[in-house]
């Protein structure tokens, strides 16, 4: 198992947005959390990756805690994470937001890199010296995936990762990722 998520409570403040959430993700295997808006996907999401701490409960990634660690040391763990609203750097073009969170702490035998990722997303490749905000919503969310790729994560968590997108770009994306 990849990542177990075991009976966690995740508060904001004083108000209580999970309780008692429990989940399992295997290697190999593509999981989705559904749910409205306002039921905790983002809040699992945030909790998982060190945004949000647990009051209680357990995190589990290969087999290790990472409940209580920072987000960075999740990251360097090989969880890497395309954000809802996809927060790509607006004053960095698109080859500097590729290559400015770069890493292969796994030590990946075929990492992620520059001619991968805009292998896997063509549409990327004459926008590279364009400024992130100057992007389209589907481009935007592709430098995003494209992005979170360049960390060489084993496990990658999308988080609406086509949220507000047009039909033909969803289906672009999804048929990328599988």
């Amino acid at each position: 198992m990849t990542l177990a998520v075991r009976n966690i409570a995740t508060f904001y403040g004083g108000s209580q947005a999970l309780f008692g959430l429990s989940m399992e993700v295997r290697s190999g295997k593509t999981t989705a959390l559904l749910g409205r808006n306002g039921m905790g996907k983002t809040t699992t999401v945030n909790s998982i990756i060190g945004n949000l701490r647990c009051r209680r409960g357990e995190i589990w990634y290969c087999n290790e805690a990472i409940t209580h660690l920072p987000a960075f040391k999740i990251a360097r763990k090989g969880i890497g994470l395309a954000p809802e609203g996809r927060q790509i750097f607006p004053n960095l073009n698109v080859r500097e937001n590729l290559i400015a969170t770069a890493a292969n702490y796994q030590q990946s035998q075929n990492p992620w890199n520059l001619q991968r990722v805009l292998a896997l997303f063509p549409q990327l490749t004459n926008r590279l010296h364009h400024m992130g905000n100057q992007l389209s919503g589907g481009e935007q969310q592709m430098l995003a995936i494209a992005r979170a790729l360049m960390l060489n994560p084993k496990l990658l968590i999308l988080d609406e990762a086509t949220e507000g997108l047009a039909p033909l770009v969803r289906k672009t994306i999804w048929q990328k990722l599988h």
